[in-house]
């Protein structure tokens, strides 16, 4: 095992023999760091914030082992504090527990086998409690992401569905095709925009509930997908769609996220098309080299304003009102990228257009 695999442990002792034995003993099979006083051992906490183990004797001459491990609590919460002490003072005992935090309290003069055993138990108790700090941390993440969750369904399902509610209740009375015709049109949009809700947070889950299955990709298979489902948008609209494929060695992925990245990347760039301009366009390349493939979606769109560059693949977050959006799409090919070990970069200008480049290596 190399030093930098080692359990690291802090020795604080005010006798320098002490410093030196224990040092001297145990270095071999632990990464072993020693101090005469706290300040030095401070330091060293500082530098060090993975130390694992801190043994510190209880009788130092500026303060106590108890009021060291106290002071240290706020800024040192994770290494495991162990005392040791040749006085079998059962005050000290409380204090160690109560005010210090202390794993085990070890009487002086220890034996190797105690400080072993102290550590290999330590070494487990901080490993679990390491654990249970990520898991804390995510199900903190979790909660954020549910409570924004909940308010989204709120919003974005309610307030289509009213819309076609009202709609419904105001062409009742119609007798003119022409408002029927108009009526009909905005109960179309409500629609879409919950049909695209509701396909974003399929896309989500899946990427949040599945393993990855990766198979030999053939780009220039995916990208006859994509024109089957885009070309007629691009016809409609009066879009130039241009694809290119580059690709002379094998590629391999998980197609379903591959295709939950491009289709919300090409989504968008029909959707945020400029209206008042002729000459449309919208380009999708990939190229597959070296390993890696790299894919551009090009677009001469509205473009995004840079202080919202950072923040487009926040969940819920919309740059623009003037399409339907849920605010899942670039949430959602951030985290497929993520399980993909991707980078995406973007480069982006209003009204003249955006620019996603990703990167993705081959599994």
């Amino acid at each position: 095992m190399s030093k930098t695999d080692k359990i690291k442990i802090l020795y604080i002792d005010d006798e320098i023999n002490n410093l030196h034995g224990f040092k001297a003993t145990f270095r071999l099979d632990y990464n072993v760091f020693v101090a005469i006083d706290t300040n030095e051992a401070k330091a060293h906490l500082d530098k060090h914030p993975d130390m694992r183990i801190i043994f510190c004797d209880q009788r130092m001459p500026e303060k106590t082992g108890v009021q060291f491990f106290e002071e240290i609590r706020a800024d040192h919460p994770y290494p495991i504090r162990m005392l040791l002490t040749g006085y079998a003072d059962i005050e000290s005992v409380i204090d160690a527990i109560n005010r210090g935090h202390v794993f085990r309290y070890i009487k002086k003069p220890w034996t190797d086998v105690d400080i072993k055993t102290a550590i290999e138990e330590g070494n487990k108790f901080y490993l679990a409690n390491s654990m249970l700090a990520i898991k804390n941390e995510e199900l903190q993440k979790a909660y954020s992401e549910l409570d924004k969750f909940a308010y989204s369904v709120t919003h974005d399902m309610r307030g289509p569905l009213l819309s076609i509610l009202g709609a419904v209740d105001v062409a009742r009375n119609m007798d003119d095709l022409n408002e029927v015709r108009e009526i009909l049109e905005l109960m179309d949009k409500s629609v879409k925009k919950l049909d695209n809700f509701i396909r974003s947070i399929h896309d989500y889950y899946n990427l949040k509930r599945g393993e990855l299955h990766i198979t030999e990709i053939d780009f220039k298979d995916v990208t006859r997908d994509q024109e089957d489902i885009y070309m007629i948008a691009a016809k409609m609209n009066n879009i130039r769609f241009t694809t290119s494929v580059e690709q002379s060695e094998m590629f391999r992925c998980d197609e379903a996220s591959m295709k939950i990245i491009l289709n919300n990347l090409l989504s968008n760039a029909f959707k945020y098309q400029r209206k008042n301009i002729e000459e449309k366009f919208v380009d999708f390349s990939v190229e597959v080299s070296k390993g890696r493939a790299t894919i551009l979606v090009k677009d001469n769109g509205i473009g995004i304003h840079e202080n919202h560059i950072a923040e487009i693949f926040n969940m819920f977050f919309r740059a623009t009102s003037e399409e339907v959006g849920s605010g899942f799409g670039l949430y959602n090919v951030k985290d497929a990228l993520l399980k993909l070990n991707g980078e995406i970069t973007v480069d982006s200008k209003i009204d003249n257009g955006t620019t996603f480049k990703v990167v993705i290596p081959s599994k």
